[in-house]
């Protein structure tokens, strides 16, 4: 074998590169914005990516009130939930939602895209979701992307 071949990297937690990022959601179909912060969450938008480790960026999302669902999914949408209680089954709208705590509605749809394992649960972590425009992560820098940026 040539000693020039290439390696393969396997990224570990002490040589991971986690970066913050900036997204805005405003007019984001929820769908689309939550597979791409998935996407990035998880690192499998770097070419060091091992999936075993949590080696994604932390990713601030903000104006989360202002996502947008395709066709009638606002209203005919259904959230269920249980409170432990018999009879306890309640349902609840993305309208419903967004209208008490928009932060849920991405948090969830993130989550439903991200491993069922420790490790999704630990990159869940790395996200952050706010209402409105303003976020406390100034002091991150964190580097504002689009969308449509994202590969």
């Amino acid at each position: 074998m040539d000693s020039r071949s290439y390696k393969t990297v396997s990224a570990n937690a002490a040589t991971v590169n986690k970066e913050w990022v900036l997204i805005d959601a405003e007019d984001a179909v929820l769908g689309r914005l939550a597979s791409q912060v998935a996407k990035i969450l998880r690192g499998k938008n770097k070419p060091s990516f091992t999936p075993h480790v949590d080696c994604g960026d932390n990713v601030v999302v903000i104006n989360a009130d202002k996502v947008r669902l395709t066709g009638k999914k606002m209203t005919d949408k259904v959230y269920v939930r249980h409170t432990g209680y018999p009879g306890g089954q309640r349902f609840a709208t993305p309208a419903d939602y967004l209208s008490r705590r928009p932060t849920f509605v991405i948090e969830k749809a993130v989550k439903g895209m991200l491993p069922r394992t420790r490790l999704g649960a630990a990159v869940l972590k790395n996200l952050k979701v706010y209402a409105g425009a303003e976020h406390p992560h100034a002091a991150q820098s964190p580097k504002t992307i689009k969308l449509s940026d994202i590969i």
